[in-house]
């Protein structure tokens, strides 16, 4: 049986490298946002590279749940990177078939970092609210949510993958802590707006993000942001 692994996240925040790390597994084949064109078919939502990403994906976002998501695999795990914002006007009953991950980070940060591409950040762009929602589900299912704050994972990777291993009942593979640089064949056609510095990467490398104030226009959305990550936060894998 065929394991497929949602890791729900926001924009700017190390999913990349996570898809990365399981791109290093022995037995894992990985996928760049693949319902990416829905998001931009359904909401009209302007994005760098925009044309480029519809004319690369299937925009029907529920073939690709059909055809790729819940779709044969020759690896015995498949993980999706997807954006939580762009789980818009789909049927979301292909969830209870996949174990589904909510990677976090501080809201400023990712609030910060979209801003240098999105100047109209809005609070869905965060795909908090979707990480939120999610979660509820998963709880009112009476699941245990698996939850990674990725300041957690970058400050100590290994003992986070380690325990994000075991919940998924894989074994963990020290191959998951380094990559290559350099592009992916996986990539996505948008890699070239959002992936110079993990292209740079050659495994979880924990910086410094600034701690500048945000500009005035993005107050208001840090304000609505953060109690939405502060919840979630709750949650996140913190090793002993």
């Amino acid at each position: 049986m065929t394991l497929r692994l949602n890791c729900w996240s926001g924009p700017r925040n190390i999913s990349t490298a996570l898809m990365y790390s399981f791109r290093q597994r022995s037995d894992t084949t990985v996928f760049d946002e693949p319902i990416y064109a829905h998001y931009l078919r359904v909401t009209g939502r302007e994005h760098p590279g925009d044309e480029e990403v519809m004319a690369s994906q299937d925009p029907d976002g529920e073939a690709v749940v059909r055809e790729v998501i819940l779709g044969p695999h020759d690896s015995p795990v498949v993980f999706f990177k997807l954006m939580c914002h762009h789980l818009v006007d789909l049927d979301r009953s292909f969830l209870g078939s996949c174990r589904n991950i909510l990677l976090i980070r501080e809201p400023r940060h990712v609030i910060r970092s979209l801003y240098a591409n999105l100047p109209d950040v809005r609070l869905g762009d965060t795909g908090l609210e979707g990480q939120v929602d999610l979660l509820d589900s998963i709880l009112a299912e009476g699941d245990k949510p698996i939850v990674i704050d990725s300041a957690v994972l970058l400050a100590d990777p290994e003992p986070v993958l380690l325990e994000l291993c075991r919940r998924l009942g894989i074994p963990f593979e020290a191959a998951m802590l380094s990559w290559p640089p350099g592009p992916k064949p996986e990539d996505g056609v948008w890699a070239e707006h959002w992936y110079a510095n993990t292209h740079r990467s050659t495994g979880f490398e924990a910086g410094l993000p600034s701690d500048d104030p945000l500009p005035d226009e993005l107050s208001q959305v840090l304000e609505a942001a953060q109690p939405l990550y502060d919840r979630l936060a709750g949650y996140a894998i913190r090793p002993a």
